[in-house]
């Protein structure tokens, strides 16, 4: 092949592309109008190269014409090709445009004057070829007609023709008249003759619905789209127009020629927004208006006006949160009476507001900063309507010489570009919170009347937009400035003292308690005037932390004092004062009156004491009680106007703008007050009789002590009454009580939430036979919940009319069931055959009866016949043992009157009156009740065996022979029953049988067959048969255990209580959003077969997981079963298909998407049923047809009716850097796009440019959908005032494209979830939850449940999925009701979109105190007021990570995104303003879990060391001896409750409750057994770690961070080495700390044996739990050739230098250097040296237990240890001295070693042999010097900087590898031990997939690998 030939199939295949069908793996391949440019910003030369690309084929020479004009129209756009990938685009479509002219027929030269006629020519022939003006035609008759049958696609295929061939005449138009301007108007007239230009002009009109359009075609209506037909739309639209009393605008101002001026045009001219955002803001206020009115009535015709209502209605609540804060500062709103405001006016200032918050960007984080701009463009448009003509507002005028009027620039670029500046100046969020401003901050700025010094328009030398100067390295050079904005009211600086600072009352409580029971106990109970008196100790307690709290007030403010507003600041210095003052008075008084002489309750002293208490907890609790109980609240309010009220709720309360009147009804108050004293009760008399008072024996023996030996040099405890040993007591029993009462929580809360849900009827279908049982009851049931009202639907009065009743019932549940079947089988879950067997019928035939799904009633014929061949007693006997079964009864009736109907419709009269007479004579027999003696029921499997041989015939097709087949059949039935069957009396009927007889004799009867052919009796027929033919049982159908779960879940929600569903048109409308980055779109081939380092490959993952899906899949797309994915190569769209199937089980977003696509399918649905209901004319269907749905997917109206109700937004962050780096995520997602038209993506298109030799960077926020071309149609393109990613990433991409979401509500769904379409069709009822009573205020987030379809293969994956089943459900059922503290906890509560944007979105996003997003919604809401619910009749799918690792990191995620909430504003508002009891609710379910779980792994070290303590310093086996105190009960509840909390057995109890409500008892025990046999306290124990590691880490160093975990399938194996890496400082270092704990207490403790090992097998279990389980769970962990490969690995890694570019993968130097990365700061430095020095109290404790000691204590015994430490480090640096520095000296430095080596050797055995030294005292030296030698190094890792000042760093890293390859190698030998013995690696591989292999799967397979000598 020739260059010229290879070059012309390169350029044809780029203007081809090949579109249509995409490559072999379903990808689209772009031609050349893919690659045009974003720079360029014109969409006209993408579409005239897609047209040029459409027509190569027809006319090369036109396509040459169309690329030429596109290049030149690039030229004009970019003449110096500065646009980044504009050189290259231009130089690439010159190319093609050279190599068509060289390459076209006959050569020579181009006559470039005859281009216009060659395309008029082309217009005119194209127009022909395709017949343009009977497509249309076509068009509209489908359209008319309504009839969908056959071909459904007939509709949609001849729309997209249509607009595929009127989108290219339009280009052909567009370029035709852009190439006639170049020449003479003469030319022109010429070339293009009116009599053209008019058939021109007709064409582009009918091409007005390829104008893009989001949901409504406003700028050109489509005539095709119904929605804007729609009376409420058309009254929405109406509304918005110009009307009279609005300035007149420029004549040079016009809108588009398809439609009339608006308000919208009018804003967009004063303000200067952008044409985008006025197009879609436009849209979405029409959208918002025309969902209020549909709810409340259907508007008239033909001149729709909307309501005053619907417009009232959107207007208060869009601008809610504007009067809210004008009235909080105390200011006029502009709109001055709200009752006086027009109905115009009100739209005008709602489309303001919109327009402002549509182009805010990321100023939309502080809605009250947008309340003052909104404030003050409110009044400068008074102002401005006042005039006759329009004019620019000032605020929005440029200042620059062209006097553009541009909102973005002028309003929101100021303030962005300083809140950029503070973000930039973060230090990508390693600098301190307090050090610059975040949202929160520059939001609360506007909180205070302050806020108007910034003027309007803008000061812009205002303090608030100056810039911080941008941060310096040199920590100690200052970059503060005196007049720039800081912090704004709150200062979120790192410590732990916010937990104290935030929830105060807590430890106040707490520690008051504590001191009371203490006091209590020691007084052995009674209460006797002494008791009560040191009782009231907790006086001088309270004011003391108070006035602590108070000083933390002063602190934590230190940064916001010259921001905050003077009363804050007045308030909190007026409560230091008071509670300083205070606390110094009482301590007074209280000592005074202990002291006093009179020691009795009656001196003066105690009286004026216990009356100073008594007015203050008296004042305290009406204030506190003032404050929470509603009525009480609003009495208060209505007394502010009296100072002193208002002084002391000042005084008692904190006072924000957000945080007010947070209190719940009466009834939601005293119910979560009971709750929490039952906790409370539980807690205290656990800490009284089982902690406390045990303790007060041994107390008082330890403190009578006055002589005690002590083994070490005493330093600290003589003279104090063993105070450290009393402490070392205390210590775990303290830490215990303060975190049992989240012990107590989870018990109650798991008892409640078990009995909430038995009363909202959770699990009551909860296997296949109660679907069976129930099945009956279904249609009524849905009927009454999920379908719309239907009116006159009164209960039955007589059995007749209840049947008739059920019946209709059964008619109208009988499409949605169908559509949940045929669903299941479309996603693989369910057979063919078993659809036919749960398919419901229509019900709408002359049936007497209800028909039910055939898996009910097969078998049960045989059955019945059974029982009647066995009875030999009386008719009502046998009726009443077949009635026993009431399925039975029903397949026997049916059966009865379905052979009548079948034979009635086949048979010609005489033949009906055959079946009559015999039809009547069985009636007369079953009346007289002598069916046995008139029937011979013996006869029945002949007679059945007949009828299934005339139903075998009446299936085929007809043919002579087979119609003679089927008469001979009736014959033969009818000689049966006429001889063998009826032994009745004839006599009556004897004119009917002579002459049926003379017809049988004669050869007449039954030759008139009428041949079925009504589609309804072929179906009575089929299922006739299937009925008489199917002897299996059906009980276990379906068999997929997935297919079972969501049918038992949904018929189950049937029977909960709900809202009644509207009908589709009055629902409330709502969007769907789901932010994505990176993740995985659609599995492409080469990813399901590339194979992992075992040989398996994704694909056969899931082919061995899901083996029956597998099947279903290959029976789908007519394959065999034995197909493997190799045979599927030969079809393109069998692969597109497999990749959908893989993707579909993954975590992708192909997964979620077709999820939340159910919602539109379901309403659908809904909507077309319910214009059935109602003879629409559009379908063409009567009542009696209203169960047949097919089309309904087609129906124009019911498509309208679901886009008017949902939108489906899915903001991809970088789509268009994807598709410009032509990523396969670009491809899968625009695929996506073609698949679900109603399907949206938003993305940051990133538009590079080059002005005067500088690049210039605009970011602009897009919105595309597919077109017909299968290519991205962009629909709006907002600009952004600079880079969006400011914060965080996923708030920030939820941000930018939430102006896109749509409707009322709006759902925030994560891309790894899924959705089901039966759950779906529950949508209408949860969007009515907002409208219902749910306490004191309206819902604003709708928490819905959770399925985690995750938790099915592996043990971690189930642990993993059991934990969060158990919070979504059960926990967060109890936090909702009665608690009412439920926050959003991610995804997929739904929101109440309104109420959110307006008050700052969905979640928050500054950098890292915001990096857990999602629950700041949460907190944010009911802040603000709202109120969050929970339900559980709907569910939606999420996954889980199912790997260890990835478990490790999502839950390190978490952790740390608590740490950081704990220094929040937001946790400490809650945590102040809620009151006791909600505080309480908020603590234990937020960051007090955390704190719980860390003081859990605190008190094993409490114990420890105080253990370690007791047995180092010789105490302990002096107190056992002489006092034997130290045995005591209270000890053991403290270690046995922090052991069970650290198994899990406290956790376990919400699931194990959660398993009894959903599965059952026995089922529950069997679950809750197997997960111990899994080590499922091994999973928990670990995860304590996890949890505690990085919440603490988080809040002492920060260093919190979005950790991408991976959601792909996890079954490979995990080296040694990436474990070591992940756990080694989170848990394997910890660890090893309670190893040599354990150690050093057995060796020198005085507890031995047994004793020793009941006191520490919780630690043990802690041990081995932190060191092993990522090894015990990790896969092939113990098979011997991979530990092998693992320890080579490791050493690698260990001694590979790290270097610049160096990864910690790599090398322990450069991982090494990752972990110390967080700490960064002074205090952060202080306090690890503060932590490490724990560890030289090994040393200075065993060296007095050393036998060469002697009987010495002296301290100079410590001060030798040192010595030999020293020399210990020395030696070590001989041995390890650098190889590189002495090349030249090999020799020596060998010979150096060596001497060195002999003589150390020598003088250890002179000391053996000539001292006390003893190889003990060498073995106890190790355990001495190795924690010195952990604390020094960890010192010296904290004062980095400072080591490698002083030239010791390399030394210290040194160190470091030694320890970390000895804890390496500790860890690493048990595991290759245990890899020796074969069986433990096939029981480690049971253990983790234990319920795969229940499943009968091959694991076993998977783990050997896809290989062909694989063993299975």
């Amino acid at each position: 092949m020739s260059v010229e030939d290879l070059w012309e199939r390169l350029v044809r295949a780029a203007l081809r592309g090949r579109r249509a069908s995409g490559d072999l793996h379903g990808r689209p391949e772009p031609g050349l109008a893919a690659n045009v440019p974003s720079s360029l910003g014109n969409g006209d030369i993408d579409d005239i190269l897609r047209a040029a690309d459409e027509i190569q084929e027809d006319d090369p020479n036109v396509s040459r014409i169309l690329c030429e004009h596109a290049y030149s129209l690039a030229q004009n756009l970019d003449p110096n090709s500065e646009g980044r990938g504009v050189l290259q685009f231009k130089t690439g479509l010159m190319s093609v445009i050279k190599q068509k002219l060289a390459k076209r027929e006959g050569g020579g030269r181009i006559d470039r004057s005859q281009d216009i006629t060659r395309l008029r020519e082309f217009y005119k022939l194209y127009r022909q070829k395709h017949n343009v003006d009977q497509l249309r035609e076509d068009e509209m008759k489908l359209m008319e007609s309504g009839v969908f049958s056959g071909n459904f696609g007939e509709l949609e295929s001849t729309r997209v023709k249509r607009k595929r061939v009127l989108a290219t005449l339009k280009v052909l138009g567009h370029v035709l008249e852009q190439l006639t301007k170049e020449v003479s108007a003469e030319e022109a007239e010429r070339l293009i003759p009116e009599e053209m230009k008019r058939v021109m002009e007709s064409d582009a009109a009918m091409t007005e619905d390829l104008i893009p359009y989001n949901i409504i075609p406003l700028d050109a209506p489509a005539v095709t789209n119904p929605l804007v037909s729609f009376p409420e739309v058309r009254g929405a639209i109406s509304s918005l127009k110009y009307y009279r009393d609005l300035p007149k605008l420029p004549g040079s101002f016009s809108p588009p020629s398809s439609r009339s001026l608006d308000i919208f045009d009018f804003l967009q001219y004063t303000f200067g927004f952008q044409k985008d955002n006025i197009s879609n803001q436009r849209e979405h206020v029409i959208h918002l208006l025309a969902n209020e009115q549909s709810r409340l009535r259907v508007l008239e015709e033909p001149d729709p006006m909307l309501d005053e209502a619907a417009v009232q209605r959107v207007f208060l609540k869009s601008l809610d949160n504007y009067i809210k804060w004008c009235n909080y500062l105390g200011i006029p709103a502009f709109l001055g009476s709200l009752d006086a405001v027009s109905k115009e006016k009100k739209l005008l200032f709602i489309s303001l507001y919109f327009l402002i918050w549509g182009e805010a960007a990321n100023v939309r984080f502080l809605p009250e900063c947008l309340c003052y701009i909104f404030h003050h463009m409110g009044r400068e448009l008074e102002e401005n309507i006042r005039g006759q003509h329009a004019k620019p507002a000032n605020s929005c005028v440029s200042d620059s010489d062209d006097s553009s009027v541009s909102f973005l620039d002028q309003v929101i670029r100021p303030v962005y570009d300083v809140v950029c500046a503070e973000a930039s100046n973060n230090d990508n969020g390693r600098a301190p919170h307090s050090a610059w401003r975040n949202y929160d901050d520059f939001n609360e700025y506007f909180w205070s009347l302050s806020c108007f010094e910034l003027s309007w328009p803008w000061r812009k030398s205002s303090p608030f937009f100056i810039k911080p100067t941008p941060r310096s390295k040199n920590i100690l050079k200052s970059t503060s400035q005196s007049n720039r904005c800081g912090k704004t009211s709150f200062v979120e600086h790192r410590t732990f003292l916010h937990l104290y600072h935030s929830f105060h009352r807590l430890w106040l409580f707490l520690f008051m308690m504590f001191q009371g029971l203490v006091v209590i106990a020691f007084h052995g109970g009674n209460f006797d005037c002494k008791t009560i008196r040191l009782a009231l100790s907790i006086g001088p307690t309270y004011f003391v932390m108070k006035f602590l709290k108070s000083v933390l007030d002063v602190m934590m403010m230190y940064g916001a004092y010259s921001t905050s507003r003077r009363l804050a600041l007045t308030r909190i210095f007026l409560r230091f004062l008071s509670y300083g003052l205070a606390s110094a008075f009482i301590c007074f008084l209280y000592v005074r009156a202990l002291t006093d002489t009179d020691n009795s309750c009656s001196s003066a002293t105690y009286k004026i004491y216990i009356i100073v208490l008594s007015i203050y907890a008296g004042t305290k609790f009406f204030l506190s009680f003032l404050l929470r109980i509603p009525a009480c609240h609003r009495l208060s309010n209505r007394c502010d106007n009296w100072l002193l009220i208002r002084f002391l709720k000042w005084m008692h309360q904190e006072h924000y703008y957000v945080g007010r009147g947070m209190y719940e009804s009466a009834s939601d108050f005293f119910k979560y007050l009971f709750f929490w004293l039952v906790v409370l009760g539980g807690k205290f008399s656990f800490a009284y009789f089982l902690l406390i008072q045990p303790l007060v024996k041994p107390t008082k023996e330890i403190v009578r002590q006055t002589v005690v030996r002590y083994s070490w040099h005493d330093v600290v405890s003589k003279h104090n009454y063993n105070a450290l040993t009393v402490a070392s007591l205390w210590a775990p029993v303290l830490l215990i009580y303060l975190l049992d009462i989240h012990i107590f929580y989870t018990i109650i809360s798991a008892v409640w939430g078990f009995l909430l849900g038995a009363r909202d009827r959770l699990g009551e279908i909860r296997s296949l036979d109660a679907v069976h049982q129930l099945f009956e009851k279904f249609p009524a049931a849905f009927i009454n919940t999920l379908h719309a009202p239907l009116p006159n639907r009164a209960p039955a009065e007589s059995f007749g009319e209840g049947v008739k009743k059920n019946k209709i019932d059964a008619a109208r549940f009988s499409p949605f069931w169908n559509e949940i079947i045929k669903n299941l089988r479309e996603e693989d879950y369910i057979s063919n055959s078993e659809v036919e067997l749960l398919q419901m019928p229509k019900n709408s035939g002359s049936l007497p009866l209800v028909q039910w799904p055939l898996f009910l009633l097969v078998s049960k014929i045989f059955l019945a016949k059974d029982i009647a061949l066995e009875n030999r007693e009386s008719q009502d006997e046998l009726w009443e043992r077949i009635s026993k079964d009431d399925y039975m009864k029903y397949a026997v009736e049916e059966c009865f009157y379905s052979i009548k109907f079948i034979l009635m419709s086949i048979l010609d009269d005489k033949g009906k009156k055959w079946v009559e007479r015999i039809y009547e004579d069985i009636h007369g027999s079953i009346v007289n009740r002598s069916i046995h003696s008139d029937l011979r029921l013996d006869k029945l499997p002949t007679v059945i065996s007949k009828i299934k041989g005339l139903l075998g015939i009446l299936k085929t097709d007809h043919t002579r022979d087979v119609e003679a087949s089927a008469v001979k059949a009736i014959l033969d039935l009818y000689d049966i029953m006429r001889i063998d069957v009826l032994y009745i009396n004839m006599r009556d009927n004897m004119e009917t049988w002579n002459i049926l007889t003379q017809a049988r004799t004669e050869g007449r009867l039954f030759q008139n067959l009428k041949w079925p052919k009504d589609e309804e009796l072929k179906a009575q027929i089929n299922r006739l048969y299937s009925l008489l033919t199917i002897q299996d049982s059906a009980a276990n159908i379906p068999k997929n255990l997935e297919a079972q779960r969501r049918l038992q879940f949904f018929t189950n929600s049937l029977f909960m209580e709900m809202p009644v569903a509207k009908p589709v048109r009055e629902m409330l409308s709502f969007s769907v959003f789901t932010p994505y980055y990176s993740e995985i779109v659609l599995y492409s081939m080469d990813e399901l077969r590339r194979k992992n380092e075992d040989g398996i490959s994704t694909l056969f993952y899931l082919q061995k997981i899901y083996p029956d899906e597998w099947k279903n899949f290959l029976a789908r797309i007519g394959r065999d079963e034995n197909t493997t994915e190799l045979d599927l190569f030969d079809n393109a769209e069998h692969i597109l298909e497999l990749r959908f199937w893989a993707s579909y089980r993954g975590q992708t977003l192909a997964r979620t998407v077709r999820g939340m696509m159910y919602y539109r399918k379901a309403l659908m649905l809904q909507a077309y049923i319910e214009r059935m209901l109602v003879g629409d004319v559009e379908v063409g269907i009567n009542r009696k047809e209203s169960a047949d749905v097919q089309g309904f997917e087609l129906s124009p109206e019911a498509r309208a009716q679901a886009d008017l109700k949902f939108t489906y937004v899915v903001t991809c962050q970088i789509y268009g850097k994807q598709k410009e780096e032509r990523k396969p995520e670009a491809a899968d997602i625009a695929l996506l796009m073609q698949r679900n038209e109603a399907l949206r993506v938003a993305f940051i298109d990133v538009v590079e440019t080059l002005k005067d030799g500088k690049v210039f960077t605009e970011y602009f926020s897009k919105l595309v959908k597919a077109d017909i071309n299968g290519k991205d149609k962009e629909i709006y393109s907002i600009k952004l005032p600079g880079n969006p990613k400011l914060g965080e990433g996923k708030p920030e991409n939820q941000n930018h494209a939430v102006v896109f979401t749509r409707g009322n509500a709006v759902q925030t769904i994560d891309m790894n979830q899924d959705n089901y379409f039966e759950e779906a069709l529950k949508m209408r009822n949860l969007l009515e939850e907002f409208l219902c009573d749910h306490g004191l205020r309206s819902p604003t987030i709708l928490g819905v449940r959770e399925h985690v379809f995750t938790g099915s293969v592996s043990s971690l994956a189930s642990f993993m999925s059991n934990q969060e089943t158990s919070f979504v459900t059960l926990g967060q059922r109890v936090l909702a009701n009665p608690l009412k503290c439920r926050m959003h906890y991610g995804h997929p509560d739904v929101f109440d979109r309104i109420f959110h944007i307006t008050r700052g979105g969905i979640s928050k996003a500054s950098r890292v105190i915001n990096i857990s997003e999602d629950i700041y919604a949460g907190f944010n809401t009911t802040l603000r007021q709202g109120n969050v619910t929970h339900h559980e009749y709907i569910q939606v799918g999420k996954g889980r990570d199912v790997g260890l690792n990835q478990i490790a990191l999502f839950e390190g995620k978490v952790a740390g995104g608590n740490g950081e909430q704990v220094l929040s504003r937001d946790v400490y508002r809650l945590g102040q303003l809620f009151d006791f009891f909600r505080m309480l609710s908020f603590y234990f379910t937020t960051v007090g879990y955390y704190f719980c779980t860390m003081l859990t792994v605190l008190t094993v070290y409490a114990f420890l060391y105080g253990r370690l303590y007791l047995a180092l310093s010789g105490v302990g086996e002096f107190m056992n001896d002489v006092a034997q105190v130290l045995q005591n009960t209270s000890l053991d509840a403290a270690l046995n409750a922090q052991f069970l909390f650290q198994i899990g057995v406290f956790t376990a109890v919400p699931m194990i409750l959660g398993f009894i409500l959903e599965q059952g008892f026995l089922k529950a025990m069997v679950s809750f057994v197997t997960m111990q046999f899994q080590l499922c306290t091994i999973f928990f124990t670990f995860s304590l770690g996890t949890k505690t590691h990085y919440f603490g880490r988080t809040i002492l160093h920060g260093g919190a961070r979005y950790q991408a975990t991976g959601r792909g399938f996890v079954v490979r194996h995990i080296k040694f080495t990436e474990n070591y890496r992940l756990y080694a400082r989170s848990h394997f270092v910890k660890g090893m700390e309670i190893v040599l704990l354990l150690a050093v207490i057995f060796a020198f403790g005085y507890n031995k044996g047994l004793s020793y090992i009941l006191l520490t097998i919780s630690s043990w279990i802690l041990v081995v739990s932190w060191l092993f389980a990522p090894y015990l769970f990790n896969p092939s962990g113990f098979e011997w050739q991979k530990t092998v490969e693992d320890f080579r690995d490791w050493t690698n890694w260990l001694f590979y230098r790290g270097g610049i570019g160096v990864k910690g993968e790599e090398s322990w130097e450069a991982w090494w250097d990752e972990e110390l990365s967080h700490i960064r700061n002074f205090r952060g430095r202080v306090m690890e040296t503060i932590l490490s020095l724990r560890f030289f109290i090994f040393q200075y404790g065993i060296v007095y237990h050393l036998d060469v000691k002697g009987d010495s204590q002296s301290l100079s015994v410590y001060g030798f240890s040192w010595v030999a430490f020293a020399v210990l480090i020395i030696l070590f640096k001989v041995f390890t001295f650098s190889q590189k520095m002495s090349v030249n000296f090999q020799l020596l430095l060998r010979f150096v070693q060596g001497l060195v080596f002999l003589m150390a050797l020598a003088g250890l055995i002179c000391a053996i042999v000539f001292t006390n030294l003893s190889v003990g005292d060498i073995f106890a030296c190790l355990l001495a010097f190795l924690p010195t030698g952990w604390a020094i190094l960890s010192i010296a890792c904290a004062w980095k900087p400072l080591v490698k000042k002083i030239g010791l760093w390399k030394s210290m890293r040194s160190i470091a590898r030694l320890y970390d390859a000895l804890m390496g190698m500790i860890i690493f030998v048990p595991v290759a031990l245990f890899s020796w013995f074969p069986f433990v690696s096939t029981f480690q591989t049971r253990l983790m997939f234990n319920q795969a292999f229940s499943r009968g799967l091959e694991i076993s397979l998977i783990l050997a690998g896809n290989q062909p000598n694989a063993s299975v």
